[in-house]
């Protein structure tokens, strides 16, 4: 049928508005994507550019080398060494367990340092770096930039370790670091982002540990380029970060290593401390450990024989360990005495071998006793019932308050792990902890450091600086942060009695120079040098009448944890005191014998600065000492610096 010509033109009509309206659509949306364009492309471009941008280049953190520590004379005792490790990015490599498979047939891998990689790469951030291994050879770590291209998200880098140059001589007072755990982060209020890098290493002990955040550092930050498997293909840019401080102690390290060779063989203790400034010269625990082990990663084996030997090596006695002082306790019940004006130092107390209070009797070493016996001789000759009379006349109280006041019963604030307090108890001390009322044989038995007394040789040798000075010497370790003086440990005097404080320390020598005195075989002979001390001994197991009345057994013959302790506190020269030595040799026997000799051996290595003369000893002990001294050198070498102790 054919259309007419007005039929045709309204469908022409029809036909172009359709036209119209699909064009302007179209041409609408052409202008919308126009327009969007031009909004990426030039208003956002920046922001594509840095999205674009991080797709390919990632910042990672420079961990900073850590602070060095020296001794007193610049020897360095915390030093750092080069590591060669492999890292890997979990979210760069792909299927992890081919790429490490791959590794092992390039570098020997640990199983078990592998097996703890995987572990951590599990708990950690995708893009986390987590060390595969480390400490290996140049030639490994060129063998694994050789293969590269088929170790996507592995890289080999170049990082610091720490080293301790002195080893075991140093253990208990540097310390070690260790890899950041779970537990630390749980203890420690610090956002340190540095904390958060696998395997980064913290200070665990020692000074290491209390002087952390001087040491760490901060972190600098490098901008890498990786290809789009992830492939590290170069850096961009680095920032490095500010390096800890340095550390300065007032350790002597010679010294330390000489104290700790002298303690050989023994479960002790000892300090030197210096009477000029209250600088611990020597820190020293035997039997002791190598801090280097724990940096490398202990073994199970080692650690076992560390922590089940009943010597304690892991344990620092010298300020950790508490014991009862014994006889070394003896100059703050006398002092007290003094001072609270119950006794005059000519006043003489009968010693006839024991002391009854309410029923019980307290016995002195001597079992025939000492006789009539004044302030001078009760301490020469170490008499305990001397003591035990003018402890009931003070009063526990000001004995207490004198112990304080010397250096006991209070936590010395230094850098080093677990410094204990020690016990200067008093009444409201019993009320409070025990819930019971003082006794007065509480007294007796604390006037001669026994009973609930407790004592650290750190806080022994305190307390014979004080007494050797009058001043109120304050115990330093850290002489320098980043060549900043610290302040001195030389206090105020104490407002003693001068008098009563030079009585005691006639006393004292005389306890070594006289031929009555209990230490007089380990006196200096030297004039110039003569030292002052007391001997200790205490008991830490109860004897019973029983055992009295058929004769006390003698320590050699009960097992070693039943023995006694001995003790020794000392200072020198006698005219002008420059340094206080402490010493405790766990169940040892008798300070006398066993305490005594290594604390004199101690003190002229101090004073002399090295080894001394043998004219400065008792002649009769010449030849051994001759030996002992070359035993000693051929550990310590002359002029070592330490380097070779690693």
């Amino acid at each position: 049928m054919k259309r007419n010509t007005r039929d045709t033109e309204d469908s022409a009509r029809r036909i172009g508005r359709r036209a119209f309206v699909v064009g302007a659509a179209q041409l609408g949306i052409v202008g919308a994507l126009g327009f969007r364009m031009k909004a990426m492309q030039v208003e956002q471009a920046d922001h594509f550019r840095l999205l674009a941008e991080e797709n390919r280049i990632n910042i990672r953190l420079l961990p900073p080398a850590r602070g060095l520590i020296f001794d007193l004379k610049g020897l360095p005792i915390a030093a750092n060494e080069q590591n060669y490790r492999v890292v890997m990015v979990r979210e760069d490599a792909g299927d992890v367990g081919e790429v490490l498979e791959r590794l092992t047939k390039i570098v020997p891998l640990d199983p078990e340092n592998l097996a703890r990689a995987m572990d951590e790469m599990s708990r950690r951030s995708p893009f986390v770096p987590v060390t595969i291994a480390d400490r290996l050879t140049w030639e490994d770590v060129a063998r694994v930039n050789i293969n590269a291209p088929a170790l996507p998200g592995i890289s080999a880098e170049v990082g610091l370790s720490r080293i301790y140059p002195w080893g075991a001589d140093m253990g208990h007072v540097v310390g070690y670091v260790g890899p950041v755990s779970d537990y630390d982060l749980s203890r420690i209020d610090d956002q340190d982002p540095l904390l958060q890098i696998p395997k980064f290493q913290i200070g665990k002990t020692g000074a290491e540990n209390k002087l952390e955040r001087q040491l760490r550092g901060t972190a600098g930050t490098k901008r890498i380029e990786v290809n789009a498997i992830g492939r590290v293909m170069r850096e961009l840019d680095r920032k490095e970060g500010a390096s800890g401080a340095d550390v300065q102690l007032t350790v002597d390290a010679r010294l330390q290593s000489y104290v700790q060779a002298r303690l050989e063989g023994q479960s002790a203790g000892a300090v030197v401390l210096d009477l000029e400034n209250g600088d611990l010269r020597a820190v020293a625990s035997a039997p002791t450990f190598d801090p280097n082990q724990f940096v490398r990663g202990i073994s199970s084996k080692n650690w076992r024989e560390l922590n089940e030997n009943i010597y304690r090596p892991l344990a620092a006695k010298a300020v950790q360990g508490t014991y009862p002082p014994g006889s070394t306790f003896k100059m703050v019940t006398a002092l007290a005495a003094l001072e609270d004006g119950k006794v005059t130092p000519e006043e003489t107390i009968r010693c006839k071998g024991w002391v009854e209070v309410y029923g019980t009797r307290f016995h002195c070493w001597k079992r025939a006793g000492h006789g009539n016996i004044n302030l001078h001789e009760s301490m020469k000759q170490s008499c305990d019932c001397y003591y035990y009379e003018i402890s009931q006349r003070v009063g526990i109280d000001k004995i207490a308050e004198m112990a304080r006041k010397m250096g006991l019963g209070i936590r010395h604030d230094l850098p080093l792990s677990a410094v204990a307090s020690g016990l200067a108890p008093d009444k409201a001390w019993k009320k409070e902890v025990r819930g019971e009322d003082w006794r007065i044989g509480d007294t007796v038995n604390a006037s001669i450091g026994q009973g609930y007394v407790l004592s650290s040789p750190l806080q022994l040798a305190v307390m014979a600086g004080r007494i050797a000075t009058g001043r109120e010497i304050t115990p330093r370790l850290v002489r320098s942060i980043d060549g900043v003086e610290q302040p001195s440990g030389l206090g105020p005097d104490q407002g003693i009695n001068e008098n009563y404080l030079r009585r005691v320390r006639d006393s004292m020598s005389d306890v070594v120079n006289s031929s009555r005195g209990t230490a007089y075989r380990s006196r200096i002979v030297e004039a110039s040098m003569k030292m002052a001390g007391k001997t200790g001994t205490s008991q830490v197991r109860r004897i019973t009448a029983e055992e009295r009345a058929r004769g006390v057994t003698r320590n050699a013959d009960l097992p070693w944890e039943r023995r006694d302790h001995a003790l020794f506190v000392s200072f020198a020269p006698v005219d002008n005191p420059k340094f206080a030595v402490a010493i405790i040799v766990e169940h040892g026997g008798g300070g006398s014998s066993i305490a005594a000799p290594i604390a004199r051996d101690i003190m002229l290595q101090a004073l002399y600065d090295g080894e001394p003369p043998l004219t400065a000893y008792p002649s009769n002990v010449r030849g051994r000492i001759r030996e002992q001294q070359r035993k000693i050198r051929e550990r310590i070498p002359p002029g070592s610096s330490g380097q070779d102790r690693a």
